[in-house]
């Protein structure tokens, strides 16, 4: 029986793709570097922010002192400017409200920074809404490393096969599978869906209200938006 869902954040709560293509993008732009599309930054988020950095750089300027430098001036630019166009996707903050009343415990669990994370979440979902949130710790490996998961199933008095993890990329599907929780992908994302099977979603789902469905289907209860 599902008790909890595990959210990813960056692509399944929150479309935050113009933030980070628009702070990398500045960042690049003062170091000389040609500024990359919008439309390219889907597939250079979901392992953290030095590889998205490393990503938007041209493969002759991918050097660890490069990436290192870039990151450090995108975090300066973006601490300021990380919620300029950020916004919920439709659907969302209606599904988790009514989870929260039916008495599901709700995580986020997420390679933001723990500080941005927390205050995007709480700006966007308010400030009760979720159990945990969980940004990037240091010295905790990020997703897909099961760690934090793991972790916040032992704050929560979970057993894994208790929670659903929902994610929009094979790196949320591999962290699913990690912990054991049931993979759920999503389609409003980043990815799509031929990555989030290759790495392991066992569900995916088109729009948020299906996640209702899944759990309906599975605990053999009656969720309703």
């Amino acid at each position: 029986m599902i008790r909890a869902v595990f959210f990813d954040l960056d692509g399944t709560l929150i479309d935050s793709l113009n933030d980070l293509a628009a702070s990398t993008n500045y960042v690049l732009k003062q170091h000389g570097y040609p500024d990359r599309p919008t439309a390219e930054f889907p597939y250079f988020v979901g392992d953290g922010i030095p590889k998205m950095i490393e990503r938007a750089l041209p493969e002759t300027a991918r050097d660890k002192i490069t990436v290192q430098k870039l990151t450090e001036d995108f975090l300066a630019y973006y601490a300021v400017h990380y919620a300029d166009q950020t916004v919920v996707y439709a659907g969302m903050p209606e599904m988790v409200k009514v989870l929260k009343q039916q008495g599901f415990r709700l995580a986020v669990i997420t390679n933001k920074a723990q500080i941005m994370a927390d205050t995007l979440v709480k700006r966007l979902y308010g400030e009760n809404t979720f159990d945990l949130i969980v940004g990037k710790q240091e010295g905790v490996p990020g997703k897909p490393d099961a760690t934090s998961t793991l972790r916040a199933m032992e704050a929560l008095s979970l057993l894994p096969e208790e929670c659903a993890f929902l994610g929009d990329s094979g790196v949320d599907m591999l962290t699913a599978v990690h912990s054991g929780a049931l993979p759920i992908g999503e389609l409003w994302g980043y990815r799509k869906e031929d990555e989030l099977l290759q790495n392991g979603a066992r569900i995916i789902i088109q729009k948020p209200s299906d996640l209702a469905n899944v759990i309906n289907e599975v605990n053999g209860c009656d969720i309703k938006l």
